[in-house]
């Protein structure tokens, strides 16, 4: 995969991933670097799970990395939310 790909990848999976979950975001370039590290852990749940993309091609891989995003911003959200909790 070339970076271009990658950069496009990780901003769709990114953006969708954080209108799904909801809240703002991070910005174009959080929400990309967020798509992009959601492809490895999106990557590494299907692996691990047995499971393989519903769609082969970019398709998939965008899939793939959507998922990865949304646990990412889940798990953001949630250390982020304990983290105000405490110091307030």
């Amino acid at each position: 995969m070339d970076i271009a790909t990658l950069l496009i990848v990780g901003l769709v999976a990114g953006v969708l991933a954080s209108l799904v979950v909801g809240g703002a975001g991070f910005g174009l370039a959080g929400d990309v670097v967020v798509g992009m590290a959601g492809a490895f852990v999106g990557g590494y749940v299907f692996r691990h799970a047995g499971w393989h993309a519903p769609w082969h091609g970019i398709g998939g891989t965008i899939f793939v990395a959507f998922i990865g995003a949304a646990i990412l911003f889940v798990v953001i959200r949630i250390v982020h939310g304990t983290y105000l909790r405490r110091t307030l």
